[in-house]
């Protein structure tokens, strides 16, 4: 994972560079991790308008860090109030 301003290149299963735009990044001292949200500059809306963002932790301060998965069932629900509270300070 390279970090550019609010772009970090993420590299899928098969070798594939993908440019995707950070969201937002944010600590969780219960699991004692950092995760971000993101999303493919590419990715096209769906017909509802939105667009699929994606989720995972990584290790802070490291340069060239790795995207990690996130393998608990409690912290996807963490992750998904972050993004809902992320969304409603977005709307207002």
């Amino acid at each position: 994972m390279e970090h550019g301003d609010r772009h970090i290149t993420v590299i899928d299963e098969d070798g594939n560079e993908e440019l995707c735009e950070i969201l937002f990044t944010f600590e969780s001292e219960k699991f004692g991790k950092s995760y971000v949200l993101y999303y493919p500059v590419s990715a096209a809306e769906d017909e509802d308008g939105e667009i699929e963002i994606m989720a995972a932790c990584f290790t802070p301060g490291e340069e060239m860090g790795e995207l990690l998965p996130i393998e608990t069932e409690e912290e996807w629900d963490m992750v998904e109030e972050m993004l809902e509270a992320y969304m409603a300070d977005e709307e207002e």
